[in-house]
C-alpha cells in the first residue's frame, strides 16, 4: 500500500487545531504531523501536549522550546529598530508568527511533508505572516488554510465541538469564551466580547499579567535597565538571560499597571479590529530604549532613524519578515545602535513610566552647552546671523505678498 502524504499542522492544542487534524485527513486522506512552538505562552506541556495530538488523530506531536530565539532574533532587533505599529501596538503577536512558521516548515523538510497547514482564519493577519513565511523559506510546499478551503464547513465553536464529539476527540466543553486570547512571553492579547463594541466601556476584567493603573501600589518603582548596542542586558544590575529579562519586567511593570492598551487597529486585511494588550515588560524595554537612544543619538540620525521604525513596523505587522528590506534595514539600525550602551533608570507609578535618571559613555548631552549660560563653544550672537539665514524665505515670501 502507497504511503500517504504528510501536512505538518501549526498546533496549539486547542480546540481550532485539534478539530483541524481530522478534518485534514477526512478530506485530504494524509498523515497529520502535529507542530508546536513555546514561545513563552505558559502552557506548552510536552506530554500532555503530544497525547492530545494523538488522540485527534496526529501520527506525531513535535514541540520545541523557541522562546530564547524568538527574544534575540526577533523581539530585540524589533526593539533595537523602535519599531511600533500606528503609534501604540508592540508586535507581540506580529514578531511570534514568522518564527513558529520557520520552524513548522523546518519540520516539513524533516518528515518530507507535501504540505504545512494553519488553523489561522481568513479575516486576520495571521494567514499571512504564516504563509508568507512558508513561501519564502520553502516555495514548494502546499498550503491548507482550512478556514478558506470550500471543504470548510465549520462556521463557530459550536460546529466544532459537535464535530469533535462525532468523532470521540476529547475537548473540553466548557462554557464559550468571553475573549479570544493570544499570548507569548512579549505580550498577552484580548480580542472579542465587549471589545466588539467600541460605543461600550469595559473594566480591564480580562487581565493576566497585569493589573489596572488603580489596583496598583499608591508608591512608585524604580528599575534599572542596562543595554549594550542597544540589546538589554541587566535588570538592577543583575545579568540575566534574556528571557529571564523579560520575564523580571513582566513582573515589575505588570505590579504598577504599566503597558495597558486598548487599541483600533488596521488589520493587514482590509477591516478595523479592537483589541486589548497587555505588554508590560515590552513597554519598559522600549521606554529606557527611547531614551537612551535621545541621549546618544545625533538629531539627523534620531529622527532618520524614526521614519525607519515606522516602516520595519509595517514590514513585521504584515507579515514581511523574511524580505530583503527588513534584512537591510537591519543593517543600518545595527549600525546606530553602536552607541545606544548605557544605563537607564525607570519611575513606575500607577501605569505611568518616566525616565528617573540615565548615563551613558557615548552621552552627546552637555551640561555646560545645554545650560543658559555663554561657554566658548558656543557664542549666542552667532545665532543671529543663523537665523537670518533660516528666516530669508520666509521674509521674501512676506515681502512679495505685501506688494
Amino acid at each position: 500500500m502507497a504511503k500517504k502524504k504528510k501536512v505538518v499542522l501549526a498546533y496549539s492544542g486547542g480546540l481550532d487545531t485539534s478539530v483541524i487534524i481530522p478534518w485534514l485527513i477526512e478530506n485530504y486522506d494524509v498523515d497529520v504531523v502535529a507542530f508546536a512552538a513555546d514561545v513563552g505562552q505558559g502552557d506548552v506541556e510536552t506530554a500532555p501536549l503530544k497525547k492530545k495530538a494523538a488522540n485527534s488523530g496526529a501520527i506525531k506531536c513535535i514541540v520545541k522550546d523557541l522562546k530564547r530565539e524568538f527574544v534575540t532574533e526577533y523581539v530585540w532587533p524589533t526593539l533595537k529598530a523602535g519599531a511600533i505599529y500606528e503609534g501604540a501596538y508592540l508586535l507581540g503577536t506580529s514578531m511570534a508568527r514568522p518564527l513558529i512558521a520557520k520552524h513548522q516548515v523546518m519540520v516539513a523538510r524533516q518528515e518530507k511533508a507535501w504540505a504545512v497547514s494553519h488553523g489561522a482564519t481568513g479575516k486576520g493577519n495571521d494567514q499571512v505572516r504564516f504563509e508568507l513565511t512558508y513561501m519564502a523559506m520553502e516555495p514548494k510546499l502546499k498550503i491548507i488554510a482550512p478556514w478558506k478551503d470550500p471543504k470548510w464547513d465549520l462556521q463557530s465553536r459550536e460546529d466544532a465541538i459537535d464535530y469533535a464529539k462525532k468523532r470521540n476527540i476529547p475537548i473540553p466543553v466548557s462554557k464559550k469564551k468571553i475573549y479570544s486570547e493570544d499570548g507569548n512571553l512579549w505580550h498577552l492579547s484580548h480580542e472579542g466580547g465587549v471589545l466588539e463594541h467600541v460605543d461600550k466601556a469595559h473594566n480591564f476584567d480580562m487581565l493576566k499579567i497585569s493589573v489596572t493603573p488603580q489596583k496598583a501600589p499608591n508608591t512608585p518603582g524604580y528599575v534599572k535597565i542596562a543595554f549594550k548596542d542597544g540589546i538589554p542586558v541587566s535588570v538592577d544590575g543583575k545579568r540575566i538571560s534574556p528571557v529571564s529579562i523579560i520575564e523580571t519586567l513582566n513582573k515589575i511593570g505588570g505590579k504598577h499597571g504599566c503597558g495597558l492598551l486598548d487599541m483600533v487597529e488596521n488589520r493587514l486585511v482590509g477591516l478595523k479590529s479592537r483589541g486589548v494588550y497587555e505588554t508590560p515588560g515590552g513597554t519598559l524595554l522600549y521606554k529606557a530604549h527611547s531614551a537612551l537612544e535621545q541621549l546618544v543619538l545625533d538629531r539627523d540620525t534620531l529622527q532618520y532613524k524614526q521614519l525607519v521604525s515606522n516602516k520595519y513596523a509595517q514590514l513585521v505587522y504584515d507579515g514581511l519578515w523574511f524580505t530583503p528590506l527588513r534584512e537591510a534595514l537591519d543593517s543600518f539600525v545595527d549600525d546606530t545602535q553602536k552607541v545606544v550602551t548605557g544605563e537607564v533608570t525607570l519611575k513606575l507609578y500607577k501605569g505611568n513610566i518616566t525616565t528617573h535618571k540615565m548615563a551613558s559613555p557615548f552621552s552627546l548631552y552637555d551640561p555646560d552647552l545645554g545650560g543658559f549660560a555663554n561657554v566658548e563653544m558656543y557664542d549666542q550672537q552667532d545665532a543671529n546671523g543663523f537665523i537670518r539665514c533660516l528666516g530669508l524665505p520666509m521674509k521674501t515670501r512676506a515681502l512679495l505678498l505685501k506688494k
